[in-house]
């Protein structure tokens, strides 16, 4: 076990490089003897292989242990009394305010530059992207609708004009219509005229042709009768007998 004193002419870092894993111990001035002893205690108790003890004028003990075990470092801070001292939080710590701020400022700093060159570029250049293509998307439907608007307009202006052309076939055709009509008429009717003239032509004639016969027979039969009556008689009386009373 090793035992140093401030008293030493020895500075601190090579008493400690000189040996490694050592317990420090920070106390009152006092005889070398009695530093000593407490310096071995304490090395029993934290069954440390090395002891520095460190006197100062403040009146206060620090140790730092090293186990052998595992290697961990242990810190203690007590003062004379037994009292253990407290600590503010850091980030409320007045004397900390500085560096503190001044991290502040560096990494706002650095967030404002990645935002400004690198986050916000690539949003603006999506944001135009998106903006590109619901522009042109609208585009594109004006386009269509007006497209559409245009073949409805062709559509009902070529349904009109279709439509004013059956009916101008249709008015075309019930006038040819009536007109074939009225000559296939005229037609029927001449030929009727022409049918009836010829049949009463032929009655007429059969007519006359009877009444011609009728003379006859009626005169024939007239000269029988009268002779049975009254003998005999002349034909040419017979026949101006009969045409008598067929006129009269």
């Amino acid at each position: 076990m090793a035992i140093y004193s401030l008293a030493n002419e020895i500075p601190l870092q090579a008493k400690m490089a000189a040996t490694p894993g050592a317990t420090i111990v920070v106390a009152q001035a006092q005889p070398e003897s009695a530093t000593a002893t407490q310096a071995a205690s304490n090395g029993q108790a934290g069954s440390a292989d090395n002891v520095i003890v460190l006197e100062g004028a403040n009146g206060a003990e620090e140790t730092l242990g090293a186990s052998s075990h595992d290697g961990a470092i242990t810190e203690g801070t007590s003062s004379h009394d037994g009292e253990d001292a407290s600590y503010p939080f850091p980030p409320f710590d007045a004397s900390t305010f500085g560096p503190q701020l001044f991290w502040l400022v560096i990494s706002f700093g650095l967030l404002y530059v990645l935002m400004s060159k690198l986050a916000l570029p690539r949003v603006g250049e999506i944001l135009e992207i998106r903006r590109d293509r619901i522009e042109g998307d609208l585009a594109e439907a004006e386009r269509l609708r007006q497209k559409t608007d245009q073949a409805i307009k062709t559509y009902e202006s070529e349904l009109a004009e279709a439509r004013a052309k059956s009916q101008a076939i249709a008015e075309e055709t019930r006038a040819k219509l009536n007109t074939e009509l009225d000559e296939k008429r005229r037609e029927v009717e001449a030929d009727l005229s022409k049918t009836m003239a010829s049949a009463e032509a032929r009655i007429q004639k059969t007519k006359a042709d009877a009444l011609s016969n009728v003379d006859e027979i009626a005169t024939d039969t007239a000269i029988a009768l009268v002779s049975k009556l009254t003998g005999k008689v002349s034909v040419k009386a017979a026949r101006e007998a009969v045409a008598s009373v067929v006129k009269g």
